[in-house]
């Protein structure tokens, strides 16, 4: 049990633009997705304060086909995956670290569009 629980991520958000998609060589497909999840609370003041934190995620194969035949900024959806960190150099030569979210399945939630 306790092995499925060890890298797993679980999101409820909105998409905060359309689905990047590109086709790899061999033919797969990836979709780049941005979702925006929103945590609310109270400040001392008794204010309600709302943050936002932004996820890159990543969906692959049959996931990213849907991902580009159905969803677009704004859409809520679901997901379910696991975190992967990349790293790449940037143009100044700094090492940069980067962590993703690469998607085992979503569930579309909300009004059709």
């Amino acid at each position: 049990m306790m092995n499925t629980l060890r890298n797993r991520v679980q999101l409820i958000g909105n998409l905060g633009t359309t689905p990047e998609i590109k086709t790899l060589e061999g033919g797969k497909k990836m979709a780049k997705l941005v979702i925006a999840t929103n945590e609310s609370f109270k400040n001392q003041k008794g204010e309600k304060i709302t943050e936002t934190t932004w996820h890159n995620v990543t969906a692959w194969g049959n996931n990213a086909t849907i991902a580009e035949k159905y969803l677009q900024k704004g859409s809520e959806i679901a997901i379910e995956g696991k975190l992967k960190n990349n790293n790449y150099t940037d143009k100044d030569g700094v090492k940069r670290y980067v962590i993703n979210i690469e998607v085992n399945e979503f569930i579309m939630l909300g009004k059709k569009a």
